[in-house]
Formats: C-alpha cells, sequence, structure tokens
C-alpha cells in the first residue's frame, strides 16, 4: 500500500467513530467521502468557481478553445456521471455548472467577436 493511502485510511479510520448518526449514510455511500467518486467532484468546483470569476474578465482576453474544451468535458462526464453504478450525482452537477459557466464564457467570446465584425471602420 503507498503511503498516500496509508495516510488517507489512517485519517478516514480516525474521524469515523465520531461521524454523527445522521450523516453516516452519506459516510458510507457508494460515492461518499470514503471514496474518490466524492472527492474528485468536491475540487472540480474550483472550475466553476474560476468560470464564475472569469465572467468580470473582458469578452477580448477570453479563450475560445479552453471554453469550448471545459464546456464539451463538462457536457460528457455528466452523461457519464448518470451511466456508471454508482451513479453520481455530485459528479452531475459539478459537470453541469462546468458546462454552463463555459458555455456562457463561449456565448460572451462570440458576442464580442460579432460585434467587432459589426463595428464600422473609421477612416483617417
Amino acid at each position: 500500500m503507498r503511503i498516500a493511502s496509508r495516510v488517507y485510511s489512517l485519517m478516514i479510520n480516525s474521524v469515523d467513530p465520531h461521524v454523527p448518526s445522521k450523516l453516516r449514510p452519506l459516510w458510507n455511500h457508494a460515492a461518499g467521502p470514503k471514496t474518490v467518486f466524492f472527492w474528485s467532484p468536491f475540487f472540480k468546483w474550483g472550475l466553476v468557481l474560476a468560470g464564475v470569476k472569469d465572467i468580470t474578465r473582458p469578452a477580448d482576453q477570453l479563450s475560445i478553445g479552453q471554453s469550448a474544451s471545459l464546456a464539451a468535458t463538462g457536457l460528457i462526464w455528466s452523461r457519464y456521471s448518470l451511466v456508471i453504478i454508482p451513479k453520481n450525482y455530485g459528479l452531475f452537477s459539478v459537470n453541469v455548472f462546468v458546462a454552463l459557466t463555459q458555455i456562457f464564457q463561449l456565448y460572451r467570446a462570440y458576442a464580442f467577436q460579432k460585434a467587432i465584425k459589426e463595428k464600422p471602420v473609421e477612416s483617417k
């Protein structure tokens, strides 16, 4: 067993007796905090926060490739999270939000490009 796995197991086993009975079903769920099925979506919320923060970024500074890639992966993983066993609704929700924030960024970039094309050229 790797050191990281041992440390993680030690942490989980030390917290286990202190989990309240009302939270026990979540704690012991197949996609609960004892598994990667919980922690992966948990940390992926950082991508959602970054996308929300980018709403304040000027549209000319948006990366269309990055937004398109994140939107596509958000949509693909949203679908995947509902066909795997156990169904992972945490993974589903984070990927829906990743896709939505990036689709919004793509719209902003598209609207900016369209506005530039429609803007009349000023002559000197």
